[in-house]
């Protein structure tokens, strides 16, 4: 007899210098749906936004954009980003992992101008369009797993 695991809530973080995109979804549908993304100055968010999020969503775990070159080598981004994640763990002992993101910043692009966004002034929803995607990558690889 195989065990059914028990829903979760999953936070996702698109890690950027300049911005962190956010999204939240579950694996009762295996959906997610974007949220306001954080500023961040040279990669550190507000921390306290970060703590206020974890604590409206309560995730049960939390990933993060692990931007690999296209050759799925580290560059200095992906490091900062497990550091991020890393941050995650430590101060709020919560699970993370780091899901491969080459290509959800192009992909964001395109979904925001087929969403009739200009470029990038005001609420720019690239970088929250790119944790969803990020998140549904993650989604999609826990459905797989649960079916088989």
């Amino acid at each position: 007899m195989t065990t059914k695991p028990l829903p979760k809530t999953v936070l996702a973080f698109d890690y950027g210098l300049k911005n962190i995109g956010v999204a939240v979804g579950q694996t009762v549908s295996f959906t997610g749906r974007e949220l306001s993304a954080l500023k961040a100055q040279d990669g550190v968010p507000n921390w306290h936004l970060v703590e206020q999020l974890l604590k409206e969503w309560r995730p049960d775990l939390v990933v993060v954009g692990h931007p690999v070159n296209m050759d799925g080598t580290a560059s200095e981004l992906s490091q900062r980003a497990k550091k991020f994640a890393n941050r995650i763990n430590g101060r709020f002992g919560l699970p993370t992992e780091l899901v491969d993101e080459r290509l959800s910043s192009r992909e964001a692009k395109q979904e925001a101008q087929e969403r009739g966004h200009k470029g990038s002034y005001g609420d720019n929803p690239i970088d929250s369009i790119a944790a969803r995607i990020i998140l549904e990558t993650w989604l999609n690889q826990a459905q797989a797993k649960q079916t088989h």
